[in-house]
């Protein structure tokens, strides 16, 4: 019998007692029985009070004298309780005797067996109830102070959980790697048979939206074992000791589940390095995490327990979490390169009703970066789209419009700009396209937009790659600072100013100087060297980036991004000198149409 069955037990015990303890008391408790012809004698001499006058009878209590009258009337000696009972006669004397003797006396109505039940009863249940309330919100699983060790961990059986890796898109090899690990869930024997160690651990390491979670329960559904889900958050409470019983309690609902999957989200959370905090002294986090080690050591890898965790910041987990015999494995579930992202959006669309025009492959070589979570919520938006205007299938148009508003935000159509503003911003994007076209050849200028969009997207010019990319070389390096300066050159041009349109562009050229001369070694002046170094502060707290200069080197480190920037600007103004019609052109064309796209974009850049 668990906790709560004994204490419910407990509670209807305690109820019935109290009303049995009642009906003994009304019952049996010492009441003189009195005839009516007693009860007015001892009224005329004025030796009863505190009379209760019901319909059919009558109660009170004795004064003196009272036990002489009826030994009298009885002929035998007679000892009195306090109270006495008589019953009621239809007698027009009766209240005129008490009157007169100025007994005090009240009339009540007859109460009913039901009635007095119920008088006594309903507040005692209300009473149950209330400590039957006070109890739950104790031993509560989701944050009872009595249950406050217990794991909070989410249990899925094996018919729960649906997800398979047919669910799963876009990270093949992640998926290979843990095929391994169902085959030691399926087939334990035929590992330990040759004397093989089961992996303890599993790590997932992969940014945000990847589908680590994911691959965590498509592993657990295909080797049809139990999933035991819990974020590493859920373990640290404002008590001490917390965490450790419930990593505790967390290994011992595996144990008897076994085989099984432990799945623990967010593992930075209660893994980060450990050391001193910031305040001095240990933390309660600390203790988990040694609780999570010895959990792990002590555990039977006979048994078929497997833990997975995933996370986003490798960097500062306690390399103890990382060695052989707890986490084993580190499978890294990077970002979906092109057939990834059009693998993805294949399963997210499997539902939806697509146009003829909708084509995949275009949409996943439109959102390079993109993790699964991203185009999960494209496609939905794109559903959402269409299914406002009415329409009866999804269709390229409303996957464009939903890529922008991921993208660039929601479009303002509604914000007022005066006529030179808007001009200001079509030379600006155009500024932009005409040095991408010129300097970028493998990156195709696919939209040039001046409808605003979110916080403070005024227009936007979007590139696409041909293939993905992971390496760039110098010269493309300064080629997208000279795209970045498009737009201020072509404002300085042709309004014989500057504006503050150019800000973000600004601040992400200065970047990629930077990291030329200080991260890439680009510099001819310094050399093939780096500047800068991630580190610590303090051992649990995220990483900082130090800077490894003199004051000498930090002075011709801002002459060479100084350099890199001022040659980037006048490649920039020279392209937009010589082309000054075809940038003229497309502002034409923007200020008609607002949005250029597509053949009509391409033959306006390209011919």
């Amino acid at each position: 019998m668990n906790q709560w069955n004994r204490f419910l037990l407990v509670a209807v015990i305690f109820g019935i007692t109290i009303i049995g303890l009642y009906f003994l008391q009304y019952y049996l408790s010492p009441v003189e029985r009195i005839s009516y012809y007693e009860f007015k004698v001892l009224a005329k001499k004025g030796q009863v009070e505190n009379l209760i006058i019901k319909k059919n009878e009558i109660t009170g209590a004795f004064r003196e004298g009272a036990a002489e009258t009826l030994h009298q009337l009885r002929k035998k000696p007679v000892k009195l309780p306090p109270y006495f009972k008589t019953i009621k006669a239809e007698d027009p004397e009766f209240i005129k005797i008490l009157e007169e003797r100025e007994i005090n006396f009240e009339v009540r109505a007859e109460a009913t067996f039901w009635i007095t039940v119920l008088s006594w009863v309903v507040p005692i249940l209300l009473l149950i109830l209330f400590w039957l309330f006070i109890f739950k919100r104790f031993v509560s699983p989701e944050g009872g102070i009595m249950s406050v060790g217990k794991s909070k961990a989410k249990i899925y059986v094996e018919n729960e959980i649906k997800v398979t890796f047919a669910d799963v898109a876009g990270v093949d090899e992640a998926v290979e790697e843990l095929k391994e690990i169902i085959e030691f869930l399926k087939y334990p024997q035929k590992f330990t048979s040759l004397g093989a160690k089961i992996p303890k651990g599993v790590l997932l390491v992969g940014p945000p939206g990847t589908g680590k979670t994911l691959l965590a329960k498509a592993v657990a559904g295909e080797a049809g074992v139990p999933f035991i889900s819990i974020s590493g958050s859920s373990f640290v409470e404002m008590f001490v000791g917390v965490g450790a019983a419930r990593v505790r309690d967390l290994f011992a609902q595996a144990e008897k589940m076994a085989p099984c999957i432990i799945f623990i989200d967010e593992i930075d959370a209660v893994g980060r390095v450990r050391g001193l905090s910031p305040a001095g002294g240990t933390e309660e986090r600390e203790h988990t995490l040694t609780q999570l080690l010895t959990e792990m050591d002590g555990f039977d890898p006979k048994k078929g327990v497997i833990i997975i965790a995933a996370t986003n910041r490798p960097e500062i987990l306690d390399p103890a979490l990382l060695r052989p015999g707890r986490f084993d494995r580190v499978v890294v579930v990077d970002r979906p390169d092109v057939k990834g992202r059009e693998a993805i959006l294949r399963i997210h669309t499997r539902n939806l009703k697509l146009a003829e025009d909708v084509d995949l492959k275009v949409i996943a070589a439109r959102t390079p970066g993109m993790v699964g979570a991203d185009l999960a919520n494209i496609v939905n938006e794109a559903a959402l789209l269409a299914a406002r205007k009415g329409k009866r299938a999804v269709e390229m148009e409303d996957f464009e419009e939903a890529i922008d508003r991921v993208i660039a935000g929601l479009a303002k159509k509604s914000r007022y700009l005066s006529p030179e503003e808007k001009k200001r911003i079509a030379y600006h994007e155009a500024g932009h396209a005409i040095v991408a076209s010129v300097l970028t050849p493998k990156e195709k200028v696919h939209r040039v937009s001046i409808i605003p969009r979110g916080i403070a997207a005024l227009g936007y010019t979007l590139q696409l790659p041909e293939e993905e990319r992971y390496l760039y070389t110098k010269e493309e390096l300064l080629a997208k600072i000279a795209v970045l300066f498009g737009g201020r050159v072509a404002e300085e041009l042709f309004f014989k100013e500057i504006s503050t349109g150019a800000q973000n562009d600004l601040e992400r050229a200065t970047e990629i100087a930077r990291a030329m001369v200080m991260d890439y070694g680009m510099s001819e002046v310094l050399g093939p060297q780096t500047f800068r170094k991630r580190e610590a502060l303090f051992l649990d707290l995220p990483f900082k980036e130090r800077e490894l200069i003199s004051e000498k080197t930090a002075i011709l480190i801002d002459e060479e991004i100084a350099k890199t920037l001022k040659l980037c600007y006048d490649k920039a103004k020279s392209i937009i000198e010589e082309r000054k019609e075809k940038l003229e052109a497309l502002v034409e064309k923007l200020l008609q149409r607002e949005v250029l796209e597509g053949e009509e974009l391409a033959e306006l850049l390209y011919k």
